[in-house]
């Protein structure tokens, strides 16, 4: 039983679990790292604070990935939510579990995490090389190593690890595309997923740099509803953008074959009886001003224009002139306020990648390719994405640690 050599291709989320598995396995493990520290998406993960998982059971996590989840059985079933929560917390970071099951470090530093898995692998005996890997090497339609810097590395088992394309300024410049391919891998063409939204004509544009919170956002596709949640959101340039906007848009998937739109519950504590009373409370408060100036108490005031103007009332009619119908027509405007939506932003700013290698050729309990033995794949360059909430990071691990601990395996 000799010991086998593994290069890990990335040091992200999946990579760093990879490595650090397959040496406590028992493999001599390199892994190769093109920017000068290892995780830098992690870094910015959650808004800086890191959502590690998702703090539920294996068939909701399946439940909130919409694409292959069925290849994902095996390293979910040996590496579970609570699994990955047990391991940092072994690894001195705690936990915590906050709205919508989100796991997040006590200390809200998604640095804590890149701490500790990089402690994992140099406790472990990973070597890292901060150097940029040009091309796998194969023999007989078996892995010989890889070349990095113009240098050859031998190694047995070769794990790509490079993420999509998104954020290519962390080193997700997909670069795990063009490996698989070269190796005769089939890959589905990436695109944007959790992703800033473009609209159709310039609403949004009024309002750039307004946030919403605690607002309801619903989504539809040819009037479907299709998405619905509450939180954060934010006005752009370009349209929409914030938490509850990246959540919306990965159940978007078919821009240019169907039609998408927003509808914005300005405000969700308020049933439109209710509202209609606080509408006609503020309407008394100020009955002798222009309606324009009567929403102050209402709404944020970069928006007051717009609302006014799609609500159709004369802005310098005065306020008790407003009719019945006219106020319950606001009303449905401030319950339901559109946006028409033209596609998606580009994939450079995506949090993370629709696509990707084939699930198809790669082997679901071991991530080893069927067409090339000795070659691994994990995380976010597979054909695998989730909702947000954690679930993404929550693949990264398991398949990760699935590839790291099977190719560790000298058996074979």
């Amino acid at each position: 039983m000799s010991t086998p050599t593994i290069a890990v291709i990335g040091g992200g989320a999946a990579g760093l679990m990879a490595a650090g598995f397959a040496a406590q396995n028992g493999a001599s493990v390199l892994l190769f790292e093109t920017n000068a520290k290892v995780g830098r998406k992690i870094y910015i993960t959650g808004k800086g604070r890191c959502n590690v998982t998702n703090n539920c059971d294996v068939p909701q996590v399946l439940a909130n990935v919409p694409v292959n989840p069925r290849f994902l059985y095996s390293a979910l079933g040996q590496f579970s939510p609570r699994d990955v929560m047990a391991f940092f917390e072994a690894h001195g970071v705690p936990l915590k579990t906050e709205r919508g099951n989100r796991v997040f470090p006590v200390s809200d530093r998604a640095a804590d995490i890149v701490d500790a898995l990089f402690a994992f692998v140099k406790k472990q005996g990973v070597q890292i090389l901060f150097h940029s890997v040009q091309q796998i090497l194969t023999e007989n339609g078996a892995v010989q190593g890889v070349v990095a810097d113009g240098k050859t590395y031998a190694a047995d088992r070769v794990i790509v690890a490079t993420g999509g394309a998104s954020y290519p300024a962390t080193g997700s410049t997909g670069d795990g595309y063009r490996f698989a391919r070269a190796l005769g891998h089939t890959v589905v063409s990436p695109r944007p997923s959790l992703v800033p939204l473009t609209e159709k004509g310039d609403v949004c544009q009024e309002m750039m740099g307004l946030s919403l919170k605690n607002v309801q956002v619903t989504a539809y596709e040819n009037d479907k509803k299709i998405f619905e949640d509450f939180g954060e959101m934010l006005f752009t340039h370009f349209g929409v953008s914030g938490p509850l906007i990246l959540s919306a848009s990965a159940h978007m998937r078919h821009f240019g074959s169907r039609e998408y739109r927003l509808a914005i519950d300005l405000k969700p504590a308020l049933d439109e009886k209710t509202l209609d009373k606080r509408l006609l409370g503020d309407f008394e408060k100020h009955k002798n001003s222009d309606f324009i100036n009567a929403l102050g108490d209402l709404l944020p005031r970069k928006m007051i224009p717009v609302v006014v103007r799609l609500s159709g009332i004369d802005p310098h009619g005065k306020v008790h002139s407003v009719t019945r119908a006219q106020r319950q027509s606001l009303v449905r405007l401030l319950k339901a306020f559109p946006v028409a939506l033209s596609g998606a932003r580009p994939i450079s700013e995506a949090i993370v990648t629709t696509g990707g290698v084939s699930v198809k050729e790669v082997n679901p309990k071991t991530m080893e390719s069927k067409k090339v033995q000795g070659l691994y794949f994990a995380g976010e360059v597979l054909d695998v994405d989730a909702y947000t909430g954690g679930f993404n990071l929550q693949i990264a691990w398991a398949t990760g640690r699935l590839a790291g601990v099977s190719a560790a395996d000298a058996t074979k």
